[in-house]
């Protein structure tokens, strides 16, 4: 892997607070959820917190200079990297001809021993006062936006989806989802160092051709021949679960309203089941019935005023 300074763009001698602002610019600007479809910039996404996860943490970083861990954070065999690099920079900071230890028994060796303890020393102190820095951080959440379809919604059901990034899941949808929830799954989001985001799952419920949900009940419009609304009859009627026989009474109007207790929506939190209205409409045939109209010429109605009595004719 790159040397994480460089993969974030900042020096050696970055504060703190500058590695966790450059960290924080470029997962923005690489994060997988607003590049979909970019492999290249996932992979960039991945680099830079793996670079964060180091030098982002007080420890890591100290041991990284000091070359006792590599840039993924494995282990060094041997270490011994912070030694070289600090001698390395004593000697070049000599005459070429001078004994870079002149001067004392020990010389400029003294000051890279006193260095290296101090960085030591303040490491190990600044954890004990400070905790272990900032902590690995923890895993982006996602979010997926999952279709239903009315009667999926209304019963429930469990349905495999698949995130932005392939992973696939098992989701419960309880019975009774409306449209617009939001089901948060723990621990679903994206890996982190720490813990893992969560995932968030945008219900979309399709509309209904013939059912429309208010609340937890369910509204139908029956149409009804007129002969069936004038004599009664007994129709088979859809609902959320299947066909049921409902009893049309004798004289039905176009508009009368019939209850199927208990053919609703379950309310998620209550449990209790909704009603299903049925609505009557008559619809006369699609073709003229000359029958029909002949016996309504005839048809003499007694005192039949249906728009007085509405109050639309005075």
């Amino acid at each position: 892997m790159r040397d994480p300074y460089q993969t974030l763009g900042v020096a050696r001698g970055a504060s703190h607070e500058d590695i966790k602002s450059a960290y924080r610019k470029l997962a923005k600007k690489f994060h997988p959820d607003l590049n979909p479809g970019k492999p290249d910039v996932e992979r960039l996404f991945k680099e830079v917190s793996a670079a964060y996860d180091v030098i982002g943490d007080t420890d890591k970083r100290a041991r990284f200079d000091k070359g006792e861990i590599d840039a993924s954070g494995n282990e060094q065999r041997g270490g011994g990297g912070f030694w070289r690099r600090a001698r390395s920079g004593a000697s070049a900071r000599t005459n070429a001809n001078a004994d870079p230890f002149a001067g004392s028994p020990f010389g400029a060796a003294d000051d890279i021993f006193d260095e290296f303890i101090r960085q030591a020393t303040t490491g190990a102190a600044g954890s004990r006062k400070r905790g272990a820095g900032p902590g690995p951080e923890r895993g982006a959440d996602v979010t997926y936006l999952l279709k239903l379809d009315f009667l999926e919604a209304a019963a429930g059901l469990k349905k495999r989806v698949t995130f932005p990034d392939g992973k696939p899941l098992d989701v419960t949808i309880p019975p009774g989802t409306e449209d617009g929830a939001k089901l948060r799954l723990k621990g679903q989001g994206r890996a982190g160092g720490a813990e893992a985001g969560d995932a968030y799952v945008d219900i979309q419920v399709a509309p209904h051709a013939h059912f429309e949900r208010k609340s937890n009940d369910v509204h139908l419009d029956l149409p009804v021949t007129l002969g069936e609304a004038v004599t009664g009859a007994a129709i088979t009627v859809p609902t959320i679960d299947g066909k049921v026989t409902l009893r049309v009474p004798e004289n039905s109007n176009a508009g009368t309203t019939l209850r199927l207790k208990g053919k609703g929506i379950v309310d998620a939190k209550s449990g209790v089941r909704g009603d299903q209205y049925v609505r009557i409409r008559i619809a006369l045939p699609d073709e003229p019935d000359r029958e029909l109209e002949r016996f309504l010429e005839k048809w003499k109605p007694k005192a039949y005023q249906p728009r007085k009595k509405a109050g639309l004719e005075t």
